[in-house]
């Protein structure tokens, strides 16, 4: 399965690489508009690949307290992120990426950041957990703000496509691509934060004629989620071996 998926977005983006090379001597927009679509397949199926904050982002919806659509509006703007970070790097500082980011399609600074904040955020849902009942709690903040830090780590593959785009002078066609490309991204993201949201919904509904055992559980699923949280920043910034 994931072979198969390594496959398709090769495909892919040979097809789109060949369409940036059409376009950079034609400058014509229709067939690059009539292959646009096909970025969103390639945004889904590479987002459904290892990677991509997807464990981080279902870790943290089942922990926490949100609807399903405060849930969608978290993917979203992590998916946002994602991609829209690759873009930036590409177009703003393309000539300094070997030197300040490190090895091509990767970006340890921000990284780290990304992680560090996250480890934060798990620190902050651990102390929410044990703090007495009955405080406001700024869930929606919260996950937006996850979704943000999370999504700072830039995807790899959004910034190929434009360093080519760019180097053919197609600059416009690459930003195009990485526009559909986040649609599915976040269609894959949106599909694991509502799968997230049903099964915490679904146990608390099993749960909900013992308040107490249901409050305790609660609470319980919210620290657990801010210590794997933890847990995962320092593992990723401080990595064994």
């Amino acid at each position: 399965m994931y072979a198969d998926a390594v496959s398709a977005q090769r495909d892919i983006y040979l097809a789109f690489a060949d369409r940036i090379r059409e376009f950079s001597e034609t400058g014509d927009w229709t067939q690059l508009a009539v292959f646009l679509p096909v970025g969103v397949v390639f945004g889904a199926i590479h987002a459904a690949t290892p990677g991509h904050s997807k464990t981080i982002l279902a870790s943290y919806l089942a922990g926490s307290r949100l609807a399903a659509s405060r849930a969608l509006a978290v993917s979203f703007v992590l998916s946002m992120t994602h991609v829209s970070m690759s873009v930036l790097i590409a177009l703003l500082s393309l000539p300094l990426v070997s030197i300040a980011f490190g090895e091509v399609g990767r970006a340890p600074a921000l990284e780290n950041l990304s992680r560090g904040l996250i480890g934060m955020i798990g620190l902050w849902m651990v102390w929410q957990a044990l703090r007495p009942p009955g405080r406001h709690d700024h869930a929606a903040g919260q996950g937006l703000a996850l979704g943000l830090t999370a999504g700072l780590i830039p995807c790899p593959l959004t910034l190929f496509v434009m360093t080519f785009a760019i180097s053919k002078g197609a600059t416009e066609a690459g930003i195009a691509f990485a526009g559909v490309m986040m649609l599915g991204v976040a269609l894959t993201l949106a599909l694991v934060a509502v799968t997230a949201v049903l099964c915490r919904d679904t146990l608390l509904r099993l749960m909900e004629r013992r308040p107490a055992t249901l409050l305790f559980t609660a609470r319980l699923l919210h620290g657990i989620v801010g210590v794997m949280l933890v847990i995962i920043a320092l593992n990723e910034v401080f990595p064994r071996g």
